[in-house]
């Protein structure tokens, strides 16, 4: 029964990261080029992103509107994770601390670049 459970429940967050791919607007412009802001203001458009990360499909975060409560809040960022290589490790792929987690692996996936895991690390520090 647990494991029904849980499988729907990554099922749906599945679902929800999905359908924000579909109908968020992009971050570049006409040519394809990111827009000129801040390191941690690029982050932050990429989480906000329903295309990209879509962070505030499972987080709450502040600035976020319409966020969800399957993950924890995303606040104390640097208190929770002194060390920022272990949160640029759960956000690339959280599956290898907890293989049972619904978090999607954005950067095992490619549902995030390198690049934009990084910019994500830094916006998510921040908090």
């Amino acid at each position: 029964m647990r494991s029904s459970a849980h499988l729907l429940s990554v099922l749906a967050a599945t679902a929800a990261l999905a359908v924000g791919l579909l109908i968020a607007p992009s971050n570049t412009d006409a040519a394809g080029h990111a827009k000129s802001m801040s390191t941690i203001e690029q982050g932050k458009k990429i989480a906000f992103n329903r295309k990209k990360g879509n962070c505030l499909a499972c987080h709450q975060i502040k600035g976020g509107r319409l966020a969800g409560n399957v993950g924890p809040a995303l606040v104390s960022m640097k208190a929770r994770f002194p060390d920022k290589a272990v949160l640029r490790a759960q956000i690339h792929d959280a599956t290898k601390k907890n293989p049972k987690t619904m978090m999607p692996p954005f950067g095992r996936h490619k549902i995030l670049s390198g690049d934009e895991v990084d910019k994500v690390v830094e916006f998510v520090y921040s908090l």
